[in-house]
């Protein structure tokens, strides 16, 4: 629960106990000192309340008229004074003129707080033997706690602004600490997410900047290594083009004439069929299988390397691919938007834009079962955007590309592109998105 919290509450937390913990011990010891100091204070008050009382009673007792000696006393009295004359026939002390707990403005909580004391004393009167009355001694204690009420007013207040003081310092201190933080964590996620341009700005307490500059190092080294390995990639790539180009000149130029050869030498055996008797049906199999072969090896040429994306164009290309994708699948609706000024796009870009075409309509009709296909191509700014997407099956859980696709995304990648396939609204997307700019100033490799 504890680690669950943010920082600030972390920090928080334990202050404002701990400035709670000392308003608390505060009072308690306010109420321990504030009740023994406050009987101290009077103790004085309570012996004199009994000498004034032991001297009445002697003057009363060596007086020949006792009764006048106490009114006398009693008149001299000043009612505002603590001590007081109570006569016995009067059945109740009198009240002093403030009232012997006039607060001043003290909260009744914070008097029940003190646990006062009784600090009254009454010493007997005696005339003849006989008890008359009391001089009783019924403190005025609003002063002293009006004292410590503004004694208390003003440990609070102290607890109070030492604990903003400290909140804003420590609010102030955790933001410094917190936001270099935060940009530290951005900073991670958009290396893990593979952008290593932006660098994390550096800032905080030596340690954080520190990590903050090993996070850009990290970045820079990866950013290299990225740029290495499109490189490698790139090469690559253009070595295999290398190689299909080789393969296919090879295919072309020596299987062809020899297929043509064969095929001349059939027909016209086939020709001097009525003069060959049987021979006519075996040459006529053999036309067909050699018919074959060329159609097989016009595939593998088309597959190797289309050799006519640079005489027709790109758009021209995909567009070819298509219609024959059409007649290779009749029962697939194939619909199809593309941009013409994808004419203009040559070398390793227009060829990886049609394989991945090329690859996505050949898993439509392989795997995906589809009854529907759309394609589209087009330039937006300084990127290339192409989607293909079918109502077929999907691709199986676990296994979101193919051996085929998985080619694609290494020339993609090498291209400095990304290549994504998913499922939405019960279809399958392939989509590609190439820098355009990027791959036009690449060389192209043949």
């Amino acid at each position: 629960m504890w680690q669950r919290l943010s920082f600030r509450t972390q920090l928080f937390l334990p202050l404002g106990a701990s400035f709670l913990a000392a308003l608390i011990l505060g009072g308690v010891l306010l109420q321990i000192f504030a009740t023994g100091q406050l009987a101290e204070e009077n103790e004085p008050r309570r012996r004199s309340t009994e000498a004034i009382a032991a001297a009445l009673n002697n003057t009363l007792r060596a007086s020949d008229n006792p009764r006048q000696t106490l009114d006398a006393f009693v008149h001299s009295l000043d009612t505002s004074s603590d001590i007081q004359f109570r006569a016995l026939e009067a059945g109740a002390a009198p009240v002093p003129k403030d009232g012997p707990r006039k607060s001043h403005g003290v909260p009744q909580w914070f008097i029940d707080l003190l646990a006062i004391p009784n600090l009254g004393v009454a010493s007997p009167v005696m005339i003849d033997g006989r008890r008359i009355g009391d001089i009783v001694f019924v403190p005025d204690i609003s002063a002293d706690l009006f004292e410590k009420w503004i004694g208390f007013l003003a440990l609070t207040s102290l607890v109070a602004g030492l604990m903003v003081l400290t909140g804003t310092i420590a609010y102030v201190l955790a933001g410094s600490v917190l936001r270099p933080l935060q940009d530290l964590g951005e900073g991670l996620t958009r290396i893990r997410q593979g952008d290593y341009t932006r660098p994390i700005p550096v800032g905080g307490p030596p340690e954080i900047r520190q990590g903050c500059e090993e996070a850009n190092a990290l970045a820079a080294t990866l950013a290299q290594l990225s740029r290495d390995n499109r490189d490698l990639m790139h090469r690559l790539v253009s070595l295999q083009d290398d190689e299909r180009r080789d393969l296919a000149r090879e295919l072309h130029d020596e299987l062809g004439p020899l297929l043509f050869s064969i095929r001349a030498g059939t027909i016209a055996l086939v020709d001097a069929a009525p003069q060959t008797g049987n021979l006519g049906n075996s040459a006529r199999e053999v036309l067909q299988s050699v018919e074959a072969l060329q159609q097989t090896n016009r595939r593998i040429l088309d597959r190797l390397r289309p050799l006519y994306i640079e005489e027709l164009g790109l758009a021209t290309s995909v567009q070819t691919l298509i219609r024959n994708f059409g007649k290779q699948a009749p029962h697939i609706a194939v619909t199809d938007t593309i941009d013409p000024d994808l004419n203009v796009i040559h070398g390793p870009l227009a060829q990886t834009v049609y394989r991945v075409i090329q690859e996505a309509l050949t898993n439509a009709l392989r795997h995906a079962e589809a009854s529907n296909v759309d394609v589209q191509a087009a330039v937006a700014g300084e990127t290339l955007v192409v989607e293909i997407s079918d109502d077929g099956g999907g691709f199986p859980a676990g296994n979101i590309f193919g051996r085929g696709l998985t080619g694609m995304h290494e020339r993609v990648r090498a291209l400095s592109g990304s290549l994504s396939l998913l499922r939405m609204d019960e279809r399958t997307y392939v989509r590609c998105r190439l820098p355009v700019q990027a791959t036009r100033d690449a060389p192209s490799s043949g």
